[in-house]
């Protein structure tokens, strides 16, 4: 992926998972797939984290004209942003591999269900099945 990487941004490409009917959820070959893909997103993710200490360091500049520093102040304070809501993104990463070597990745944390291998492929940090994230978002809708 480009350096346009977001954190709502899925990872990178990969091969979906192909299922065989009759096929165990959560099985070796399934928990294997989704370890490469959420192990490979972390390590993008950190590289982004990399070239952006790298960046700051190499172009910080005291520019003489303040347009020009609030220029440079505001685009170091969109990437700092951006790098925060991966740190937070990183942390759900490291939650999912947890999840993954405890048998516990794939199921719902509200009612237990399987999220379902589509889903985790399309969000792979899900910890709640479709009908539960909905009900949730229902209710915050509601409050906020």
């Amino acid at each position: 992926m480009t350096s346009s990487t977001t954190a709502e941004s899925t990872p990178f490409n990969f091969t979906p998972y192909d299922e065989t009917e009759g096929e165990e959820y959560m099985n070796d070959a399934q928990q294997e797939h989704f370890r490469i893909i959420l192990t490979n997103w972390k390590k993008e993710l950190m590289q982004e984290v990399d070239r952006t200490v790298d960046h700051m360091r190499d172009d910080a500049a005291n520019y003489p004209d303040p347009n020009d520093r609030a220029s440079q102040e505001s685009e170091f304070s969109l990437e700092l942003r951006t790098r925060d809501r991966e740190r937070k993104l990183l942390k759900k990463i490291n939650e999912s591999l947890s999840n993954l070597d405890s048998d516990d990745y794939g199921y719902c944390e509200s009612c237990g269900i399987e999220i379902g291998v589509r889903r985790l492929e399309a969000r792979p940090t899900a910890d709640q099945c479709i009908d539960c994230k909905t009900l949730d978002e229902i209710r915050e809708k509601q409050m906020g």
